[in-house]
């Protein structure tokens, strides 16, 4: 008897989502709560479990497929490893011509970029590295990230330059050039959608100050030891400015508000939402009551959202809310940037890479290592004038941590 498998809720709000990769093919034996699928939402990967144990059945949608909260998308069959049953069509990670006038896409086998899951997909877009030729270290033998990585890092692996990437169709023209067209991922979908409508509703603008780091990297310098030792992480800059961001935001309540309709929504608490990379792009947990927290906790929670993030295991409930963001663009070597507000947020700050600078300090040109900060805010909720004494008072901070420690 067939036990059917279907989309688990999904958070609030959330009804639907996108196949991003199946786990289980037909035939393969699986344990009660052994994760079957990956489901990509708006905001993060959700692995579906098996409700029972048995044999995978028949995949009832393909890879890339759009699914709703409750639909059946598999079946488990009572036994404990049954010949391999013939699996539904794979689509290809791209719509061939065919597939566009309405063809079926052949089955893929599980090696193939089809099989692979988006994080690996785009890995190996990224390196130009053949799947075929890269032996997996996942689980069952699955191609991983760090495999591709470590394959593209190896010369012997990689790919002459004439030769067309396996991911994905091409389509050439008769120069040579070709194209590709990859279907972008829910996640990114939902970046760009809420990205534009921030640039429609809100009256951007963005104010500029720069950062005397001194301070900051020689006490990083002197604790950075004692500092992981006792608290088993490291000590970084991010830290500092969360916690200086959360003075200043006493200071300047507007930069941590929002507007609901005709009112103004002011908040006593600093939920601090910090923008991290993952496989599909930029996501925001939210660091809560960090004016509350200690400089390790909030790199505590941080490195715990960098490592969760990479590996797709971030929670539908950690993205939500948040008053402010920081974004810290300075880890890719971003020198200045205007950020986007992240509605229905007031304000973003952007920081950046440091630099030795010429600098005059008491009538004297000497270097020091500079950064430039960038507050991007709601004109209609923030003047000029709060934007422009928040980033002097997180300057301050900054230039002298004590500050932080004294509440000043």
């Amino acid at each position: 008897m067939a036990t059917e498998v279907t989309v688990p809720v999904l958070g609030e709000s959330i009804t639907e989502a996108t196949l991003g990769e199946w786990l289980k093919q037909p035939g393969d034996k699986v344990a009660v709560d052994e994760p079957i699928a990956s489901l990509e939402t708006d905001k993060v990967s959700v692995e579906v479990p098996s409700p029972v144990a048995g044999v995978m059945g028949q995949h009832a949608v393909q890879v890339g497929d759009t699914v709703l909260v409750g639909a059946m998308i598999a079946t488990i069959e009572a036994g404990d490893g049954a010949p391999a049953v013939a699996a539904a069509p794979q689509p290809a990670v791209l719509e061939s011509p065919a597939a566009t006038a309405g063809q079926q896409a052949p089955a893929a086998p599980s090696d193939t970029p089809a099989a692979l899951s988006p994080s690996v997909r785009r890995a190996v877009l990224e390196h130009g590295v053949d799947p075929a030729t890269v032996k997996g270290t996942g689980k069952d033998g699955r191609l991983t990230k760090d495999d591709v990585v470590a394959a593209a890092a190896t010369p012997a692996a990689a790919p002459a330059p004439s030769e067309p990437l396996p991911v994905a169709s091409s389509v050439a023209a008769a120069t040579g050039r070709k194209e590709e067209r990859v279907r972008m991922t829910r996640l990114r979908q939902t970046i760009a959608k809420r990205l534009k409508e921030a640039q429609n509703t809100a009256a951007l603008l963005t104010t500029f100050n720069d950062v005397d780091m001194s301070a900051v990297i020689a006490a990083r310098a002197k604790y950075k030891d004692l500092f992981e030792k006792k608290h088993g992480v490291r000590l970084g800059f991010m830290g500092f400015f969360v916690k200086a961001a959360c003075l200043a935001l006493k200071d300047i309540p507007s930069v941590n508000a929002s507007i609901e309709g005709d009112e103004i929504v002011y908040h006593d608490y600093a939920d601090i939402s910090v923008a991290v990379s993952s496989p599909g792009g930029l996501v925001v947990p939210v660091v809560r009551d960090a004016d509350q927290m200690s400089v390790a906790e909030v790199e505590k929670t941080i490195g715990d959202f960098g490592k969760r993030a990479k590996d797709g295991t971030l929670k539908m409930d950690e993205m939500k809310g948040g008053t402010f963001t920081i974004s810290n663009g300075g880890v890719f070597g971003s020198l200045m940037s205007t950020p986007i507000i992240n509605p229905p947020q007031a304000a973003v700050l952007g920081l950046h890479r440091i630099e030795d600078r010429p600098v005059v300090v008491n009538g004297e040109i000497v270097i020091r290592p500079m950064m430039y900060l960038a507050l991007s805010y709601d004109h209609r909720l923030i003047d000029g004038r709060e934007a422009v004494t928040f980033l002097v008072a997180l300057k301050n901070a900054i230039e002298d941590p004590t500050r932080i420690l004294i509440d000043l």
